[in-house]
């Protein structure tokens, strides 16, 4: 007889001790980096089996139920013509066996540049984890269903550019395996801060290089992946200099606990887990690993990127899915809101002409740098509410322009114009005027 889900929570707590999976880290890393980042690594609970091993399951009994490859482009594409309206598919590339990596764009205006901000998620870097790949069809259906009808719904469909990469990894999904079919963890494969590894582009996996060329053809303000063997948010940096296991932060460390709470603390139980605090951690403070997706994003990409661990069983019964949705919905929902409904957001202008400008933005006593876009010089700055900053724009051949600010719990606009080093006579003038804690107006005054 099958177990009440409450029973087998009851459970699955009492033989959490003899139930473990690696989560984002493996037995061994890729080849090509040659770190092994398995020691030291805090290992997950099975929440959702029937207290089996994986070896006691057959892959087919566990694979039942999931979409397989052709399943999910197929679904994808009935997506597409679903909801066309507020769609986009589209694909990055092709795994090492050819099979397309599908995204699906979500927006009032896909396919078009605009000056908001555009969020990514993607699921299935890990073969074995193939809960992701499902909760985003669950996602982007919701989405589509509930386009204005529901607030939250309309609120990402109108102001952000969603982007839903469902599979990274469909070879290792069919082979029901960890690795891409080379046999390569496809969180190792990225260029690292700290050791000179994957630093040969053309030797990278087409998986790895399709994600970086995507990141060089859109900018994106943030983004998650979704993994599975843990319950937790796992944000940078998710490696050491001296490879030790201990908490090592970001210039950005408040930012990405802020971001990570927001996820943990929407879920159903993630926020309550007596392993990681609040339901978020560290990752090097976790266990290091090297040539990780997450820390790339920061670092290369202008991208804050967490790596979300949503089920603690890899790759549980498929009759849990709905379940996983349900508990993981308001975190995905949310975590995209957030990108409208906190930070600091503007534009960039040229006092000369009053055209954009893809300068740079720094807040003084963090050690980061946002560029804005070229088409309209916008910027998208997330930080941590409730806190005073110094705000800087600059460009080169122009002088830097700071502002001071009070971030309340909503959202800022400040919007700069600078002036060139050198006078331009008759130039059109463009002074900056904050009102409020939500908008920014600009007045023209000519000189």
């Amino acid at each position: 007889m099958k177990l009440p889900f409450s029973l087998l929570l009851l459970y699955s707590t009492i033989f959490s001790l003899s139930h473990h999976c690696i989560a984002r880290g493996g037995l061994r890393s890729s080849v090509s980096s040659g770190f092994n980042t398995s020691g030291g690594a805090r290992h997950a609970r099975h929440l959702f089996e029937d207290h089996q091993t994986q070896s006691q399951t057959s892959t087919l009994d566990r694979a039942r139920g999931y979409m397989t490859n052709s399943d999910l482009e197929m679904a994808i594409k009935d997506f597409g013509r679903r909801c066309s309206n507020i769609s986009r598919i589209y694909s990055i590339g092709k795994s090492v066996n050819g099979v397309p990596l599908w995204v699906i764009e979500i927006s009032d205006k896909p396919g078009e540049e605009e000056a908001e901000p555009a969020f990514k998620y993607i699921g299935n870097v890990h073969g074995d984890e193939p809960v992701g790949r499902e909760l985003l069809m669950f996602l982007a259906n919701w989405l589509c269903d509930n386009y204005l009808k529901d607030p939250l719904a309309t609120l990402i469909v109108e102001n952000i550019h969603l982007h839903v990469l469902p599979s990274l990894n469909p070879d290792g999904f069919s082979l029901r395996k960890r690795n891409n079919v080379n046999d390569i963890d496809l969180n190792r494969d990225f260029p690292d801060q700290f050791f000179p590894i994957n630093e040969n582009e053309d030797a990278r996996q087409p998986e790895t290089r399709a994600v970086m060329n995507w990141m060089r053809e859109i900018k994106f303000t943030a983004s998650a992946t979704l993994h599975g063997g843990a319950l937790v948010a796992n944000y940078p940096w998710d490696g050491t200099q001296d490879k030790r296991t201990n908490y090592y932060g970001c210039p950005d460390d408040d930012t990405y606990r802020f971001m990570a709470s927001i996820y943990s603390q929407s879920h159903h139980n993630m926020s309550t887990s007596t392993e990681f605090p609040g339901g978020i951690t560290n990752g090097a403070a976790w266990y290091p690993i090297y040539g990780g997706m997450q820390d790339w994003n920061y670092i290369y990409a202008g991208c804050f990127e967490l790596t979300l661990e949503v089920s603690d069983d890899k790759w549980p019964k498929a009759a849990e899915l709905p379940v996983l949705w349900k508990y993981n919905k308001m975190s995905m929902l949310n975590l995209v809101a957030s990108l409208v409904k906190r930070g600091v957001h503007g534009r960039i202008f040229s006092s000369v002409d009053g055209r954009p400008l893809p300068g740079y933005i720094t807040i003084k006593g963090i050690n980061y740098t946002v560029t804005a876009g070229k088409r309209f010089g916008n910027y998208h700055r997330i930080l941590v509410p409730r806190k005073r900053y110094e705000v800087i724009a600059s460009m080169p051949g122009y002088k830097s322009k700071n502002t001071s600010i009070w971030l309340d719990e909503g959202l800022m606009t400040v919007d700069f114009i600078l002036d060139p080093e050198v006078a331009v006579k008759g130039a059109v003038l463009l002074n900056i005027r904050i009102r409020g804690n939500h908008s920014v107006g600009i007045k023209r005054t000519a000189v």
